[in-house]
């Protein structure tokens, strides 16, 4: 463990930083790997390129998962039905959105002026019935996952690519911990603690700099002094050593730059663009997510300063009672945040690189219950994507008149990661090695990127 700033002991700074966490550098909550561990064990892992990463002039790729917690009411979203019977057509009408003939419920009438931009999937099909985040974040049931290891898909994009930036993590996620357990994002399974998701979370982001309390005279003599200990080791046991000199300059590196700890800011950016977002809160919703819409305007300020993947939970959506009511104080934000996100990266020329996709573990019931409320629906659930270079202003699939199953171009649910890792240059269908060198499928054959989408 590379130590910094002074001797351990309790207590707590002024501004509620444990001392402990000004101790190391490390944590950004991976394990508990120190940071120079960190980025050696990456540098031991990473994999030969599967694809190209590069994008339009250049500008690396990217991903931005905003994954709906608790599963959205796919009818009163992107897929009303307004021709249902009483008991399925609920209280929402449908909309006209800026791509003729494609209508949205009216409670997205933002995300409907820019339905050119966006692709909707209604007939997404193949997750079961269960509460968890691990069919949107490692494209199989939480169980399977589980068993076999299968890894968080920006675990994947991180083994691969490996970092754009040398002080800006390649997998970044922006999910607080979640009351509802399988809601909280998954790990890096098989490949191991070092592609872990950055948390972004409390003492974690006071590690991004050094403390005030510690001029930049001292800190610069402390880093003299360690190598003057790495040097001795050195004439001891240069084998055990040999490498970790580089990863703790880049240790210090990440110490001494401020890119990560500015992208997190997001009071830079102009008090219009922040109210063109909408701001939320960081108070959970439920057992869920908190829709918080300033995690949005940080993930696109993640992806330009070189974070590859950012990945975020947002909302409460488990509408087993009062659907409705619910949808009528919750849709708003998200619409107002959703449609900012995809407008914001078109004005930056960064829709050609940047993949966003917003989904939940599975639909809800075409019936209405006796609460009105609509159940879970596993049998078919709906999704948003927009950026990537991709082919938008479009809607894919269909549903039956009450919504229950898909009618037409039934979209596995592993096709949208998939085609995420076409998007990112990789091939899914590629062998990553675990770290017990035994190699493993990134998709199974039979998923395939979404040929209408690229």
């Amino acid at each position: 463990m590379l130590k910094l700033w002074g001797p351990g002991g309790g207590g707590r700074y002024c501004d509620g930083v444990s001392r402990r966490a000004f101790m190391q550098v490390g944590g950004l909550a991976m394990g508990g790997l120190s940071l120079p561990g960190l980025l050696q064990a990456q540098a031991r892992g990473a994999s030969p390129s599967l694809g190209s990463a590069s994008g339009s002039a250049g500008n690396p790729k990217s991903v931005i998962m905003i994954y709906l917690s608790g599963g959205i009411a796919h009818q009163d979203t992107v897929d009303p039905k307004p021709d249902a019977p009483d008991g399925v057509r609920g209280e929402f009408k449908p909309i006209a959105t800026s791509v003729p003939g494609v209508f949205l419920s009216e409670t997205m009438p933002r995300t409907a002026a820019i339905m050119d931009k966006i692709a909707v999937i209604r007939s997404l099909v193949g997750q079961l019935d269960e509460h968890s985040s691990f069919h949107c974040m490692t494209g199989f049931p939480m169980g399977v996952a589980q068993r076999e290891g299968k890894p968080h898909f920006g675990s994947v994009i991180s083994r691969v690519h490996g970092p754009v930036n040398s002080v800006v993590p390649p997998f970044v996620d922006l999910a607080p911990v979640m009351q509802h357990r399988p809601y909280n994002t998954p790990g890096a399974g098989m490949l191991g603690q070092p592609f872990k998701g950055a948390r972004m979370e409390g003492d974690d982001l006071a590690l991004l700099s050094p403390p005030k309390e510690v001029a930049p005279e001292r800190f610069a003599g402390r880093r003299d002094l360690l190598g003057q200990f790495d040097a001795f080791r050195r004439s001891v046991d240069g084998a055990a050593v040999d490498g970790m000199g580089s990863c703790y300059k880049q240790a210090f590196d990440v110490l001494t730059s401020d890119a990560l700890a500015k992208a997190l800011d997001v009071e830079r950016e102009s008090p219009s663009l922040r109210a063109r977002y909408g701001m939320g809160t960081s108070k959970p919703l439920g057992d869920a997510g908190p829709m918080w819409n300033d995690q949005f305007l940080v993930a696109r300020r993640l992806v330009e300063a070189g974070a590859r993947c950012v990945t975020l939970s947002y909302g409460f959506w488990d509408t087993h009672g009062d659907n409705f009511g619910h949808m009528r104080r919750v849709m708003p934000l998200f619409d107002q945040g959703v449609s900012a996100l995809v407008e914001d990266l078109h004005q930056r020329g960064m829709d050609q690189d940047c993949t966003v996709v917003v989904w939940g573990e599975f639909g809800r019931t075409p019936k209405i219950n006796a609460t009105a409320g609509r159940d879970h629906w596993a049998p078919v659930n709906s999704a948003i994507l927009a950026g990537g270079g991709m082919k938008v202003g479009q809607v894919i699939g269909s549903t039956d008149k009450l919504g229950g199953h898909a009618a037409s171009r039934p979209v596995h649910f592993r096709d949208v990661l998939a085609t995420v890792y076409h998007n990112m240059g990789i091939d899914p269908h590629a062998f990553l090695y675990d770290k017990s060198d035994r190699p493993n499928l990134i998709l199974p054959a039979e998923n395939e990127p979404i040929a209408e989408l690229i």
